[in-house]
């Protein structure tokens, strides 16, 4: 009997994430989602199930080995076959130089690249034997040039964007895209709009992302013709100078 396919989206925020997470599910895929905490994930669970479709939640520490591994194994063993892996973990702080401490640094590599790496792997390990699948990663403007203030987030996904790319050269000749969607611009988030007034008031001119219009580019992702695929793309709005 066949399985459903399955796209896991380790973080799976109350935002982009979950944005992903739902856009996915509407297309019949059985949708692993992880947080650190497993009861945050029950309203997003909810939305997909009362949408018809269906989602298993998990408490996830993606910056330790073991559970990764674990994670991956038991969702292959139990769930279904991994069709899509999706790593979207934020890790956003900004300090300046003097008062970054190395706690902060390697706490924000941490989360932003070596989780990175060991969601990668381990999804390359689940989708090589059949030569197929996708591996998406969230990419931010730090991933391309560094900011004031920003030391550990772009050192953080700087890393990030160069696994992609290794992982792309790698993977994509043996059936399996790997892509780094680079989201340049505020995102509409309770984050902007409880920090950021000035830049959320701009959301009734679009000119903040909508995390369903994310959503809809990484679906457009996975869904690329194999002689048309894109391994970076990147996402602002309108008003937004780069």
């Amino acid at each position: 009997m066949s399985r459903s396919p399955v796209a896991v989206v380790i973080g799976a925020g109350d935002a982009t994430g979950g944005a992903i997470a739902r856009r996915f599910a509407r297309e019949g895929y059985t949708l692993c989602v992880t947080r650190r905490q497993a009861d945050k994930l029950e309203p997003l669970v909810a939305a997909i199930e009362h949408e018809g479709g269906r989602a298993h939640a998990f408490g996830c520490d993606a910056r330790r080995e073991e559970p990764m591994v674990e994670l991956f194994e038991h969702i292959e063993r139990d769930i279904g076959p991994i069709e899509v892996a999706v790593f979207n973990i934020g890790a956003n702080v900004r300090f300046g130089i003097t008062e970054t401490t190395e706690r902060v640094y390697r706490k924000v590599w941490e989360m932003a690249a070596l989780s990175g790496f060991l969601t990668g792997r381990e999804a390359a390990r689940a989708m090589l034997p059949r030569g197929r699948g996708t591996i998406i990663f969230t990419g931010a403007t730090a991933s391309l040039r560094g900011g004031s203030g920003f030391s550990a987030f772009a050192g953080a996904k700087f890393a990030l964007r160069a696994l992609a790319q290794s992982m792309g050269r790698e993977l994509g000749p043996r059936g399996i895209p790997v892509a780094h969607p680079i989201i340049d611009g505020a995102i509409d988030t309770a984050f902007i709009r409880d920090n950021f007034p000035e830049r959320y008031a701009l959301r009734e001119q679009d000119g903040i992302l909508d995390p369903e219009h994310i959503a809809e580019q990484y679906w457009q992702i996975h869904c690329q013709p194999r002689d048309c695929w894109t391994h970076e793309l990147d996402l602002r709005p309108w008003m937004e100078t780069f």
